[in-house]
C-alpha cells in the first residue's frame, strides 16, 4: 500500500436522480464528489479522501477502520419481519431446504 488513504473503499456509481457520477467513501467520509465522468470523480475521490486523510492525521482526529484487507465472517444477523420470516421459512421447506441454506441460495443468484 502507497499510503494510508489506499486503504479506504470508494465508490463511484451513475446517479439517475442527479444525471452525473457520484464519488464517495463509505464510512469515512459524509458527502462526496460528483461529475460527468467516472474517471475523473474517481480521481477527484482519491485526492479528497487522501486531502481527508492527511487532515485528520495533522489535527489528531481519529479515522474510522482501513476496509482494505477487512476480515469477514460469513455471518450476520438479519432481522425481518414476522411475516417475511414465515413466508421465508415457507418457501424453504417447499424447497426441501433449511430456511438458512434457502436465504444463501437466494442471496448467491442475486450476485451481490
Amino acid at each position: 500500500m502507497k499510503k494510508r488513504s489506499d486503504a479506504y473503499l470508494k465508490v463511484v456509481e451513475w446517479s439517475e436522480e442527479d444525471q452525473c457520477y457520484i464519488g464517495t467513501s463509505p464510512r469515512l467520509m459524509l458527502g462526496g464528489v460528483h461529475g460527468s465522468t467516472e474517471k475523473k470523480v474517481y480521481e477527484e475521490l482519491c485526492q479528497v479522501i487522501d486531502e481527508w486523510v492527511k487532515r485528520s492525521e495533522v489535527d489528531d482526529l481519529p479515522l474510522p477502520p482501513v476496509t482494505a484487507d477487512k476480515k469477514y465472517s460469513g455471518k450476520f444477523v438479519l432481522r425481518v419481519g414476522e411475516d417475511v420470516h414465515k413466508a421465508l421459512s415457507i418457501r424453504a421447506m417447499q424447497k426441501g431446504e433449511s430456511l438458512n441454506s434457502y436465504c444463501k441460495r437466494v442471496l448467491e443468484k442475486t450476485g451481490v
